[in-house]
């Protein structure tokens, strides 16, 4: 059922992207007088069709992994005289450049939009308040210290979690120095620090941000009460209840539920007494936690139980709301830093600065979109803006068979006042679909390595 779910959201997001992708081609298309002929959701044979009264066929195809605006165009076969007019091929090149450019372009304004509904309902996150801090590590050398809150990196606000990471996104695979401003609670005294970076995180192919620079983010102390209890498993077994306080297991104090978790870890198959606290009163049980074989081979135990989690206090949640303007621009600025990092990302990755392991194909898409679906309506939404902008950045690149690509021969025909000669077009061409088919295979070995 969950992959069924999961084909189903991908399926449904790549729909979404691509027909707002295509739609921009058609409408400009339609503005500068081109004849469409076919406007197609996927590749492959139809299953459904209907054409319209100007002559355009639309298509939903069988293989949901695209699709195309077919415009009438001399190159492509022969163009009845009275119909010269509207060839695409005839047209000025800057009504081409405009109907080539319009697809990527409502990519980023689909997530314009989509930022402005997430802003407009508000946002919600947490005080990035510093809760530990490695001996010697980047954060260290810093000066950085346990209880202070980070405000800004490299004169970026970090007012959240979220915004705190992303500024550090922007820094992998860097040189120089990090700086940092940091206050303490209650003071409104900003101290300035810094820390010296090389490649920094450069190699790693999921970069742990915050453990890159030696620190981890505040949270409320977990105590070890059981919320849930997974039906049939060891910890139903042993009669444990939701509520239950965990206080000692072998004889060893449970003080956290991390303490819980690594001592049940260690102990696959190997029975574990429990005192535990119900109601008010204590009493014991016996739990055998079943072995699990993850990925690498390490075998760990597993009882079958979930935590209950504390709230965060109250002053560290911070909620955003913004009107219908103030929402519109910060959505367009949202959307602009997106595409920088996209293009600082892709330029890091081609220095080698970044893992290519980093790109992800279609299956870790697949995953994420799941999973955020799951999550949300916002989150969702949150995740197709984002998808948004790569394809907009990605469809932009100067590569040939990509629109970035139509783009550059039509400008060089715009500033030469020619059009590029046909045998360099089909050159380009047969190199640009190399690279794609070539960092295509790349993502999906990536994600193939990721399962």
């Amino acid at each position: 059922m969950d992959m069924l779910y999961t084909i189903l959201i991908t399926l449904g997001t790549l729909a979404i992207l691509v027909a707002i992708h295509e739609f921009g081609h058609f409408w400009v298309a339609r503005k500068c007088g081109v004849k469409v002929l076919r406007f197609s959701i996927g590749f492959g044979k139809p299953l459904t069709s209907w054409t319209d009264k100007l002559g355009t066929e639309y298509v939903v195809a069988a293989i949901p992994l695209g699709g195309y605006v077919k415009m009438l165009d001399e190159r492509e076969g022969d163009v009845p005289e009275e119909q010269l007019h509207q060839s695409f091929n005839r047209k000025p090149v800057l009504q081409r450049i405009a109907v080539v450019a319009a697809g990527p372009l409502a990519n980023l304004l689909l997530a314009v939009v989509a930022y402005w509904f997430l802003f407009m309902a508000g946002e919600r996150g947490y005080a990035p308040v510093i809760g530990q801090v490695e001996q010697s590590s980047l954060a260290d050398v810093a000066g950085l210290e346990p209880g202070q809150e980070i405000i800004a990196v490299d004169g970026k606000e970090t007012p959240t979690w979220q915004a705190l990471n992303f500024a550090l996104l922007d820094r992998i695979g860097d040189t120089g120095t990090i700086h940092f401003s940091v206050k303490y609670p209650e003071s409104d005294m900003v101290y300035e620090s810094e820390a010296a970076i090389h490649r920094w995180l450069s190699t790693q192919e999921e970069p742990d941000l915050l453990g890159g620079l030696g620190l981890s983010m505040y949270t409320p102390e977990v105590p070890p009460v059981v919320d849930q209890v997974v039906e049939g498993g060891p910890a139903a077994a042993a009669g444990l209840l939701t509520g239950d306080r965990i206080l000692r297991a072998g004889g060893e104090p449970m003080e956290k539920w991390m303490d819980w978790v690594e001592h049940v870890r260690a102990r696959p198959g190997e029975p574990i007494t429990l005192d535990i606290e119900r109601e008010g009163r204590q009493q014991q049980a016996v739990v055998v936690p079943e072995p699990v074989e993850d990925a690498d081979g390490t075998v760990f135990g597993r009882v079958g139980v979930s935590v209950a989690l504390p709230e965060m206090p109250a002053e560290m949640v911070r909620t955003f709301t913004r009107g219908p303007l103030e929402s519109a621009g910060a959505a367009v600025v949202r959307t602009w830093e997106l595409m920088e990092f996209t293009v600082s990302s892709i330029k890091k990755m081609v220095m080698g600065l970044i893992s290519p392991k980093n790109l992800s194909g279609p299956i870790t898409i697949a995953k994420v979109a799941s999973a955020s679906a799951k999550s949300g309506l916002e989150s969702y939404i949150g995740f197709l803006a984002l998808l948004s902008v790569s394809l907009g950045v990605l469809n932009l690149l100067p590569i040939p068979v990509l629109d970035g690509g139509h783009l550059l021969f039509y400008t060089i025909e715009l500033l030469a006042g020619r059009p590029v000669p046909e045998k360099i077009q089909a050159l380009g061409y047969q190199i640009g679909l190399f690279m794609v088919l070539g960092l295509m295979m790349l993502a999906l070995y990536n994600d193939f390595t990721r399962l």
